[in-house]
C-alpha cells in the first residue's frame, strides 16, 4: 500500500493516490475506499484495478487536514492502509482508522 501526493501550485488542492498491491488485496474483486472525504460512504470512492493488480484511486483533498480512513474489501472486509501517515482509535476497541496528512 502507498500514498502519493501531488501539490498543484495553481489551486489549493493536494492530488492523493491511495494504492494497494495485489498482495494485500486477498483475492478481493472490488474495493472501496471510505473516509472523511465522503462522509464514510461505502460505495462512493471504488479503488481500479490495473493490470499488474494494483488496485488504486486518486482524490483531490484540501491541503492542510487530516483525514481519517479505511480500504473496505467485497463489502466485507475492513481494512488499514500498511503506509498511513498515523492512525487514531475508534469507538470500537483495538479498531483503528488509517489518517492521511495532507
Amino acid at each position: 500500500m502507498s500514498l502519493k501526493k501531488r501539490y498543484l501550485k495553481s489551486k489549493p488542492v493536494c492530488k492523493v493516490t491511495f494504492e494497494m498491491p495485489a498482495e494485500a488485496t486477498i483475492g478481493a474483486q472490488q474495493i472501496y475506499l471510505a473516509g472523511e472525504f465522503n462522509d464514510w460512504n461505502t460505495e462512493a470512492t471504488r479503488l481500479t484495478k490495473k493490470k499488474n493488480g494494483l488496485f488504486s484511486v486518486t482524490l483531490d483533498l484540501s491541503p492542510g487536514t487530516e483525514y481519517q480512513y479505511r480500504y473496505l474489501l467485497d463489502q466485507q472486509d475492513w481494512q488499514n492502509d500498511w503506509d498511513a501517515d498515523k492512525y487514531v482509535g475508534t469507538s470500537i476497541p483495538g479498531v483503528e482508522n488509517s489518517v492521511v496528512i495532507v
